[in-house]
C-alpha cells in the first residue's frame, strides 16, 4: 500500500490557473491513453483539498465527457475544508479539517489493502510529505507553460531526493515522471 500524489502540471510548474482552471489540461492527451485507468484500480481512499473538490463540482459536464460520471469516484474520499458543502448524489464523500495523520490512518483502514491518492491540491499533497506519510509523486508534465498558478508542490526538497523510478512519454503533448519518496530521517538516522 503506497500514498501517492498523482496529477499533471504544466512544463512550468502549475497545476492549475490562478482561476482553478484546468482547461490547458485537455487538449495534450487522451485519458485512455494515460497510466490513469491502471493507476486508479489500485486506488482503495482518495484525499483532496476544497479547490479540486469545488472543481470536479463546477466542471460535473466536463468530468463526465473525460470519465463517464459527474462524480468519477466509487472509493471513499476525504475532503480537507472548513466549509460546507455538497454532496455528490451516491458519493462517499467525508469533510475533515486539522492534521493530516489521522485522517491518514482512516484512509489506510478504509482502502482495503489498495493504495491512497493524494489527489490536489499540491499544499495538501504537501502536508502528507511533510508527515512523513507520502511515498510516491506521479506527475504528467504537459507541454505548455502557464506563467502563474496552483504550485505543483509547494515545498522546498533538497534532501532526501526524490528518486526517478520510471518516465515514460504520452503521446506529444505529455510525460510522466514517477518519483520514489524518501521518509525522512528521524532522529539522525
Amino acid at each position: 500500500m503506497k500514498t501517492q500524489y498523482y496529477t499533471a502540471a504544466s512544463l512550468d510548474g502549475f497545476i492549475a490557473t490562478e482561476e482553478d482552471s484546468l482547461e490547458w489540461l485537455f487538449t495534450l492527451a487522451d485519458l485512455s491513453d494515460s497510466s490513469y485507468p491502471a493507476f486508479v484500480a489500485e486506488v482503495g481512499a482518495l484525499a483532496m483539498g476544497a479547490s479540486t473538490y469545488e472543481w470536479i463540482l463546477r466542471n460535473a459536464d466536463t468530468v463526465a465527457a473525460e470519465t463517464g460520471s459527474p462524480w468519477p469516484y466509487t472509493q471513499p474520499t476525504w475532503v480537507f475544508t472548513h466549509r460546507d458543502l455538497a454532496i455528490p448524489e451516491g458519493a462517499d464523500v467525508r469533510f475533515v479539517q486539522g492534521e493530516v495523520r489521522p485522517i491518514h490512518e482512516e484512509m489506510h483502514a478504509a482502502a482495503g489493502g489498495k493504495n491512497l491518492w493524494i489527489v490536489g491540491g499540491g499544499d495538501l499533497a504537501g502536508q502528507f510529505h511533510d508527515a512523513g506519510l507520502l511515498d510516491e509523486l506521479i506527475v504528467q508534465i504537459g507541454s505548455v507553460t502557464l506563467g502563474t498558478g496552483k504550485p505543483l508542490f509547494p515545498r522546498r526538497i533538497l534532501s532526501p531526493t526524490l528518486r526517478l523510478a520510471t518516465v515514460r512519454q504520452m503521446g506529444a503533448g505529455m510525460v510522466e515522471l514517477r518519483y520514489d519518496i524518501s521518509p525522512p530521517a528521524r532522529n539522525g538516522v
